[in-house]
């Protein structure tokens, strides 16, 4: 641990006027500058008491910087397991005795799930394939099927297809592809504990062609992976440093087979806490819940996380986990009376 880090836990960083939720009041609502890794950890280290008042700021941070509404996103797997990369935290992979086995999905089923999805109000389609990076015949699948989604349903596409090569970047913007998503998955310290197939840096390498190529980059990763508080600290200072449009919020749901099938779930109040230090480190970025929600939190949770700086949500199923009814989110919303950002408000 660096030294720095260390200093972030002075006390004067919890009481008077070092006050971390202080400085972040001032830094993030009022002038809309992300707290750094340092100050991150120093909110990730907070008392219980004072979760509460971390979720009301990062509320109001959320509001302020990214306006009132929520985007939605539904995702489908184009292609799932037999992955040749060791992910720990995956079910897909074809290294490990989980019990998701290949499968491909066919342009009308696609189709038809982006159907379902737009019917939701979602504005985001996903396209995900278990894959170390596209081969030919899922370039191909990429290009029928986005062709014959944009003959049917108005709503913008983002993919999700691993590791780029130049050619494939710009085939995919070429397609009009809105978002791409990629995630680096954890602080890079901690990266070879939980992939070792392939490095952090390659992961880099394609979001950073990814935005060049005009793409909006879409960076997130997994909490509770048996990463120290130190290295999530770490990992939203990196992803700050990237500056996505979007970061999906994952939490582990441990998967019989893989690597991590003992981990345990984070604790409520500790995934809450994470939601709140990674809204003040990206005041401006769309900040997702993705997997694993459901079990960290739970319904009472799932209200608290979007109410303390959440503002996208994935609805329905994840690629291989229930996730909740894409009814139930959007009456949530409607309770919380958050309106769904419409699509001429993502284009």
């Amino acid at each position: 641990m660096t030294e720095s880090l260390d200093t972030a836990l002075d006390d004067r960083t919890q009481t008077g006027t070092d006050d971390i939720l202080a400085v972040a009041r001032q830094q993030v609502l009022e002038q809309g500058r992300g707290l750094s890794a340092e100050q991150v950890l120093a909110v990730l280290t907070l008392p219980d008491d004072r979760l509460e008042e971390l979720l009301q700021l990062a509320h109001e941070v959320r509001v302020r910087h990214c306006g009132p509404e929520v985007e939605v996103e539904g995702i489908v797997s184009v292609k799932t397991g037999g992955c040749p990369e060791d992910c720990h935290f995956c079910s897909q992979s074809g290294l490990f005795p989980s019990p998701v086995r290949a499968a491909w999905l066919d342009i009308p089923s696609l189709v038809e799930a982006a159907k379902e999805t737009a019917a939701t109000g979602a504005t985001e389609f996903c396209i995900v394939a278990a894959v170390r990076g596209p081969d030919a015949r899922l370039m191909k699948q990429m290009r029928e099927g986005v062709a014959a989604i944009r003959e049917v349903v108005d709503i913008n596409i983002a993919a999700s297809l691993g590791m780029l090569t130049q050619e494939q970047v710009d085939e995919l913007a070429d397609m009009g592809i809105h978002r791409y998503n990629h995630n680096l998955e954890t602080a890079k310290s901690y990266f070879t504990n939980v992939v070792t197939t392939h490095t952090w840096e390659e992961r880099w390498d394609t979001l950073r062609m990814v935005r060049a190529a005009g793409m909006e980059v879409c960076c997130g990763g997994i909490v509770g992976m048996g990463e120290s508080v130190e290295q999530r600290a770490e990992f939203a200072g990196q992803l700050a440093e990237l500056e996505p449009d979007e970061v999906p919020l994952n939490f582990l749901n441990p998967r019989p087979g893989t690597p991590f099938a003992d981990q345990k779930v984070l604790e409520p109040r500790e995934a809450l806490r994470i939601i709140g230090a990674f809204r003040l480190a990206l005041p401006r970025t769309i900040l997702r819940y993705a997997g694993g929600r459901e079990i960290a939190l739970g319904d009472l949770g799932t209200r608290d996380g979007l109410l303390g700086g959440i503002n996208a949500v994935i609805v329905g199923n994840y690629l291989t986990t229930l996730g909740r009814t894409a009814d139930a989110d959007l009456a949530l919303l409607d309770e919380l009376s958050m309106p769904v950002k419409a699509l001429n408000q993502t284009l």
